[in-house]
């Protein structure tokens, strides 16, 4: 069996590790008959396209950019952050082979079956996330009356912003995606119109304590899709720093997808090597690993330059709050 883990010693980029590791991964699965492979080689070839052509990365950059702009006219009080992100590929790779081993083990629970390969195909084509995209609000304490909520007038702003960005972004060239997620309730503060497109992790949040609001967009300019999350500084402090922070995220759903629950071996080869991928991947010793502008002491301390663990930075804009000694009516 191929796996990621089989191409980080030997001091290539991470585009040329993608490329190695996907054409020997097709070259496999056309050898064994496993189409999920081809899916799993087609979503890398996404991961690398996005990577490699910065063009669109910039217009698209561009044309979000024109919301902080209307965000700084329209809320010159407020503090906020913008921040785009590149899934890495280490995470994304675990994500690709984590869904694989939770659509089966759910599938299986249920029915007491293993999925045919168009389920399972259909379920790997749900990325939508390869490119995120993060707006963080504050409002200072000095624009907060004493006898006024700071966190309720936060949460007021922040579904402002949310009613606002799907209309606009459309006049860009960007199209909504009506969210999978429309069991769970949503907030009163969101206008019905927007609702079909958010999942409201604000109102319904996870069972981390995880809040944010998440929509997804279709880039018809770069042909990709984007998520973008919004929240309140506090939400961000306690997603990057508190008991929801990502590493822990991440851990506990390594944990998740690297157990094989019911499922017995060697009864379903795409539950099995999804399966073996995801433990490999969760042993890997960060330290030993050569990759061009990547280095580690340890798996907590990384100096990360490639987007090869943590990510690749694709814009910071930082809107500081204006009249910092005024009360804003």
């Amino acid at each position: 069996m191929i796996s990621l883990n089989d191409y980080l010693y030997n001091g290539d980029t991470v585009l040329k590790i993608i490329q190695k590791y996907s054409h020997d991964l097709k070259k496999s699965a056309i050898e064994s008959g496993n189409s999920i492979d081809i899916a799993h080689c087609n979503f890398l070839l996404q991961l690398e396209e996005i990577l490699e052509h910065n063009e669109f990365l910039t217009s698209q950059s561009q044309r979000i950019k024109e919301f902080y702009k209307y965000m700084t006219v329209q809320y010159p009080f407020l503090a906020f952050t913008f921040k785009g992100r590149i899934k890495s590929l280490i995470r994304a790779e675990q994500k690709f082979n984590g869904y694989i081993v939770e659509e089966v083990t759910d599938y299986y629970k249920e029915t007491g079956k293993f999925p045919d390969e168009i389920e399972m195909k259909q379920r790997s084509r749900h990325f939508r996330d390869l490119i995120a995209y993060r707006i963080v609000v504050s409002l200072p304490k000095c624009h907060v009356k004493k006898e006024t909520d700071r966190s309720k007038e936060e949460l007021k702003y922040i579904y402002e912003i949310a009613n606002a960005l799907p209309a606009f972004l459309e006049q860009r060239g960007f199209t909504a995606e009506v969210s999978n997620d429309m069991k769970n309730p949503s907030s009163k503060l969101l206008d019905p119109k927007v609702v079909p497109y958010y999942r409201d992790y604000i109102e319904c949040p996870n069972k981390y304590g995880y809040k944010s609001l998440h929509i997804t967009f279709f880039d018809n300019e770069s042909r990709s899709y984007i998520e973008v999350q919004i929240r309140t500084k506090e939400m961000d402090d306690y997603a990057e720093i508190g008991t929801a922070n990502h590493a822990v995220y991440e851990q506990s759903q390594q944990e998740e997808r690297t157990t094989r629950s019911d499922i017995p071996e060697g009864k379903c080869i795409f539950f099995d090597e999804a399966h073996k991928r995801g433990v490999l991947l969760k042993c890997l010793d960060l330290s030993k690993v050569d990759v061009n502008m990547f280095g580690a002491i340890n798996n907590s301390l990384i100096n990360d330059g490639c987007g090869l663990y943590r990510g690749r930075l694709i814009l910071p804009f930082e809107h500081l709050s204006r009249f910092q000694t005024d009360v804003i009516d």
